[in-house]
């Protein structure tokens, strides 16, 4: 994606109520342009200006995390602590 990609204004517009609840749905079109299905986790992402972007968040693959888990030991010494 392009730097002028990403920077251009919305090419399509949706709404949808909030309820008591905090509760939304997400236009169908929306869901279609985001490849949505339920089940998926979204991140929002509010800027200081109040606009929030909408993303599908990426899975996480467990098993390769567990997998790797074992090799990531050089941030465990005393010495990489100069926070």
């Amino acid at each position: 994606m392009t730097a002028a990609h990403r920077l251009s204004p919305p090419d399509e517009s949706a709404e949808s109520k909030l309820s008591a609840k905090g509760q939304t749905t997400i236009p169908g079109s929306v869901r279609k342009r985001l490849g949505l299905e339920p089940g998926d986790t979204l991140r929002y992402e509010v800027a200081t200006d109040g606009s929030v972007r909408l993303h599908k968040a990426r899975k996480i693959d467990l098993a390769w995390a567990r997998a790797i888990e074992s090799t990531l030991t050089e941030w465990q010494g005393d010495g990489d602590d100069d926070l």
